[in-house]
C-alpha cells in the first residue's frame, strides 16, 4: 500500500516531485509508524465490516482500528470478537482488493482477550498488524505487551505491534503526572521494538473535568490538555534516538461527506476564488478546525491522527505531505558537505537553516516525505485534497 495509492498514477506524477512509497507489514517499524496518517476508528460490531475495509482502502486510508472497546457496549462486546473472527476469515478467503489491506489493528479491552483473538482468528491473523491498548498505564501496560508477545509466538507471526493509548486520570492530574509518565516510558522502552505508536485519548482526559471543545476550538485550545500533550512529547517523543512516534487526537466533529464535492472543488485550485470557496466548504463541513488542529499536531511533535468519519482522512493526508519548500531545507541541511554544521540562506530565501539545530527536524521531515510524498512546487494542500477526494 501506498499514501495517495487510490488515485491514478498519472494523478500523482502531476502532484509529487517525490511520490510516497510503498510499503506492507515487513517494512521497518519507524517507516510503519510514520506512516499511520488517519487511523480510522470503526466499532467490530459492523456486520459488512470486510467490505467496510476494502472500501475505505479504495479511498485512500491506509491504517484502522476496530474497536472492542469505548465504541461499543459492554453487552455487545462477544459479538463483536465473534464478528471479527467472521470479517478476518472473510479477508482472508476473498483477499485484500486492489490497494491492498490497510495496517489493521484491534482495541482490545483485557490482555486475555490478545491471545485468544489471535488463536480463533487462525491463519487469518496474518492480516493483523497489532494491538491497540486502552487506558494504558505502568502497572497494567506490561501484561497487555507480555499478552501480545506470547500470542505471536504461539501463532508463529512475524510481528504484532502495539499502540498504548495514553488516557488515563493519572496522566491529567498534575501531582500523579511525572510519576506516571514516567513509569510509562519504563514500560514501553522494555518493548521498544514492538510499540509501533502512542496514541492520545484526549477524550478521555476531557472528561476528568466535564470539558468538551466545540468545533471552533482544538485541542491546544483547553489549556489542561495542551499541557498533558506538551508533557508526553517532553517524556515520550524525544528526538534523541529514545522517542516514539506520538500520534494526534481525535476530531469528533463531521456533517454529510457528500458536502465536500461541491462542483465548484473541481475548479483550478490556483484561482484564488476557488482557494476561498474550499474554505468556506470546509468550515460549513466543521473541518476548518480540523485542519488548524493538524497543523499544529505537527508543530508540537505529533505525527498522525485519530479518526472517526471518512470524511476526516483525506485532508489529514493532504496536510502530511511535505512541501517542496521543506524538501529542499531538509536536504540543504542533511547534505554530506554540511556535516560540520554552519548557518546557511535556504534555496528559497526567506529563512535561515542552522545546520545542527535543524537536523533532528530535517531527519523527521525526510522520512515523511519517504511514506506522505514530496509535491511538486506549485502544488499546495487544495491540490492533493481535491484529487484525494475526485475518486
Amino acid at each position: 500500500m501506498r499514501h495517495f495509492g487510490h488515485i491514478s498514477p498519472t494523478v500523482r506524477k502531476d502532484l509529487f516531485h517525490q511520490e510516497p512509497a510503498e510499503f506492507d507489514l515487513a517494512s521497518p517499524a519507524r517507516i510503519l509508524a510514520a506512516a499511520l496518517g488517519a487511523t480510522l476508528y470503526s466499532p467490530a460490531v459492523r456486520p459488512r465490516l470486510a467490505d467496510d475495509i476494502r472500501k475505505q482502502a479504495g479511498r485512500g486510508v491506509v491504517s484502522m482500528v476496530l474497536c472492542l472497546e469505548d465504541s461499543i457496549s459492554d453487552a455487545e462486546v462477544l459479538d463483536g470478537e465473534e464478528n471479527l473472527v467472521r470479517q478476518f476469515a472473510a479477508l482472508d478467503a476473498e483477499g485484500p482488493g486492489p490497494q491492498g489491506l490497510p495496517l489493521l489493528f484491534i482495541r482490545v479491552r483485557t490482555p486475555e482477550q490478545i491471545p485468544d483473538l489471535v488463536r480463533r482468528l487462525g491463519a487469518s491473523a496474518r492480516n493483523l498488524a497489532g494491538f491497540v491498548l486502552p487506558k494504558f498505564t505502568e502497572s497494567r501496560g506490561m501484561a497487555f505487551l507480555d499478552a501480545i508477545a506470547h500470542a505471536e509466538a504461539a501463532a508463529g507471526l512475524p510481528r504484532l505491534y502495539a499502540m498504548p493509548v495514553l488516557e488515563t486520570p493519572d496522566l491529567l492530574h498534575l501531582e500523579t503526572r511525572v510519576e506516571a509518565l514516567a513509569g510509562i516510558k519504563h514500560t514501553v522502552n522494555r518493548y521498544r521494538d514492538r510499540v509501533l505508536a502512542l496514541r492520545l485519548g484526549v477524550t478521555d482526559f476531557c472528561s476528568v473535568y466535564g470539558l468538551r471543545r466545540t468545533p471552533d476550538m482544538t485541542a491546544y485550545d483547553v489549556q489542561i490538555v495542551a499541557g498533558v500533550i506538551a508533557d508526553v512529547v517532553n517524556v515520550l517523543s524525544r528526538a534523541d534516538g529514545t522517542g516514539f512516534t506520538v500520534t494526534g487526537p481525535v476530531w469528533e466533529y463531521f456533517r454529510s461527506q457528500q458536502r465536500l464535492f461541491k462542483p465548484q472543488l473541481r475548479r483550478s485550485p490556483f484561482l484564488e476564488e476557488g482557494v476561498e470557496e474550499l474554505r468556506t466548504a470546509l468550515i460549513e463541513h466543521d473541518l476548518d478546525g480540523l485542519l488548524r488542529e493538524v497543523e499544529l499536531d505537527r508543530a508540537n511533535g505529533l505525527l498522525g491522527k485519530t479518526c472517526i468519519h471518512p470524511a476526516h482522512v483525506t485532508p489529514v493526508h493532504a496536510l502530511s505531505v511535505v512541501s517542496h519548500e521543506e524538501f529542499s531545507d531538509a536536504q540543504d541541511i542533511l547534505s554530506p558537505e554540511r556535516g560540520g554544521g554552519g548557518v546557511m540562506r535556504s534555496a528559497y530565501t526567506n529563512k535561515m537553516n542552522e545546520v545542527k539545530p535543524h537536523r533532528a527536524w530535517a531527519e523527521r521531515t525526510v522520512l515523511r516525505a519517504e511514506v506522505f510524498g514530496v509535491a511538486k512546487e506549485e502544488v499546495g494542500f487544495v491540490d492533493l485534497l481535491t484529487a484525494g477526494l475526485q475518486v
